[in-house]
């Protein structure tokens, strides 16, 4: 159990890393957290400066993510309809001095080329549904991200804003090299 004044170290670690992580932020990327009521809401655009067709195999390449995102142990597509995957994942996202351990598996429904949507089926979240639209860009390809999340935890509910935002950056900006690292001669 945290301290009252473990508790405002804690917090003041988080906003000091927060700043820190804003600072260096990209400045073609935007991505907002806000909390409303048990839900974060994330929402971000992102100019990947590669072709649509890179950025689609990338961002629904769910057998090889752990390649991609060094937070994921497993990742991995256990059944498919259609254009209706289910994958499961696994894997430790870290955030300055915060570790948290997760699993997912997610129904995701594919739009080729325009759109991919996601919804919880189980894992450590109450609820996690998102939505990702590409389209082609002067520069690329542009992606607009939306999603909703009900952490389980108290303690994710109290400190989740920062946490988050910080792994959708780090894991855009992974996605993004991985796509740089295809396009390469």
């Amino acid at each position: 159990m945290l301290t009252a004044q473990r508790l405002a170290v804690t917090l003041s670690t988080v906003l000091l890393l927060q700043g820190f992580a804003a600072f260096a932020a990209d400045p073609q990327w935007l991505v907002t957290v806000d909390k409303r009521g048990k839900s974060f809401v994330v929402d971000a655009t992102i100019d990947f400066p590669a072709p649509l067709r890179t950025a689609w195999d990338v961002l629904t390449d769910f057998d090889h993510m752990t390649a991609i995102l060094n937070n994921l142990s497993t990742s991995k597509i256990v059944s498919r309809t259609d254009n209706t995957l289910q994958v499961q994942q696994e894997g430790v996202a870290r955030y300055g001095i915060f570790s948290y351990t997760f699993t997912s598996e997610r129904e995701i429904r594919l739009e080729p080329m325009q759109r991919i949507v996601a919804r919880q089926l189980s894992g450590n979240a109450k609820s996690f549904v998102s939505e990702l639209q590409l389209s082609p860009s002067d520069d690329g390809t542009e992606v607009r991200y939306h999603a909703e999340v009900v952490p389980s935890s108290g303690i994710a509910r109290t400190f989740g804003g920062p946490f988050i935002k910080h792994e959708t950056e780090e894991q855009f900006r992974a996605m993004g090299a991985e796509m740089a690292r295809r396009q390469a001669p």
